[in-house]
């Protein structure tokens, strides 16, 4: 009677397959996780790359259009001017934390003469904002002869009479959940926009002695 109860537990064992389900979840948890976890930290990654090329896109065009003046007169831009837009860049930032995890470097590319026969130009001034220490990939305040800004073969130049705005995003990436999905930790974006009116390329004035963002500094203030 003994071994008739045995032999019929041990029949029943062998035919229920409950089991099965916990022992193929167990093993396809892990590969489960993975691809969810990377999905998520990958999908952040491009989200915040998205929207720092958005960032220096929108300064680029900001910074083209400043300035004050009569539409019969060159147009003079403003220390005060200048650090409102890198206000609003860190505004637009939000909790990318922008000027503490990064850097913005904004630079007035203008020909060396006019007319510019020899096709070659200059930065007139450059202002810098946050504490990463970066510096321009692409050329610094007082630079001339040049032939233009950005990577070789897609070089930006001004206009006689005109200059380009070229701006420079370095911005440093922190993961989510791992660096593993992540292609690099150092983003790094540009952008660029002619300027809209004629403008007083002389001098940046700021009778408002408002602070001067030079790329000597590194700050986010």
């Amino acid at each position: 009677m003994i071994l008739a109860r045995a032999f019929s537990s041990l029949r029943s064992a062998f035919r229920d397959c409950r089991g099965i389900a916990y022992v193929e979840f167990a093993y396809s948890l892990p590969m489960f996780l993975t691809l969810m976890l990377g999905g998520a930290e990958i999908s952040n990654y491009v989200t915040t790359k998205m929207r720092m090329s958005q960032l220096a896109l929108h300064l680029a065009d900001h910074a083209a259009r400043i300035g004050s003046g009569s539409q019969l007169a060159a147009k003079t831009i403003t220390e005060t001017q200048i650090n409102d837009i890198l206000t609003g860049a860190g505004l637009q930032a939000g909790g990318l934390s922008l000027y503490s995890k990064g850097r913005v470097i904004i630079s007035s590319l203008e020909p060396v003469a006019n007319p510019n026969t020899t096709s070659r130009y200059k930065i007139g001034w450059q202002r810098c904002r946050g504490v990463k220490n970066a510096t321009s990939s692409y050329g610094n305040a007082g630079d001339t002869n040049m032939t233009g800004m950005g990577p070789t073969g897609r070089q930006v130049i001004a206009p006689d009479n005109g200059g380009t705005i070229f701006v420079e995003l370095v911005y440093d990436y922190r993961p989510i959940i791992s660096n593993r999905w992540a292609p690099t930790l150092t983003m790094r974006e540009i952008a660029s926009m002619p300027i809209r009116d004629r403008r007083d390329m002389t001098q940046i004035y700021n009778s408002e002695s408002a602070p001067q963002h030079l790329c000597s500094q590194f700050t986010t203030t």
